[in-house]
């Protein structure tokens, strides 16, 4: 099983902007499952690596970093959506019917 995730996060579903889009990550794997707190009902972890969230210009960076500390990783490639046609205003209005209204 691999130590550590390396991969370029999406954006945000909320925004439409691109702000860290453009790094690549690295994150610790879990190694302990989280648990509930039966006192205060938070969830906790024993793993504190689970906090900690590496940021990278590029990707070789990052595999640099994975193998000069001796880890091993699994690397996520992005996937390359679709280019989006810009559409007008008038196109957007545009009325699906084609022949007379009655």
């Amino acid at each position: 099983m691999a130590d550590v995730r390396i991969f370029r996060p999406a954006r945000n579903a909320m925004q439409s902007g691109r702000k860290q889009t453009r790094q690549w990550v690295l994150e610790y794997e879990p190694q302990s499952p989280k648990f509930i707190d039966p006192l205060m009902g938070w969830t906790g972890s024993l793993d504190t690596r689970d906090q900690v969230r590496l940021q990278f210009a590029t990707k070789e960076a990052a595999i640099a970093f994975a193998d000069r500390h001796g880890l091993s990783y699994r690397l996520q490639e992005p996937e390359v959506a679709a280019p989006v046609r810009p559409v007008s205003y008038a196109e957007k209005l545009r009325s699906p019917r084609l022949g007379r209204l009655t």
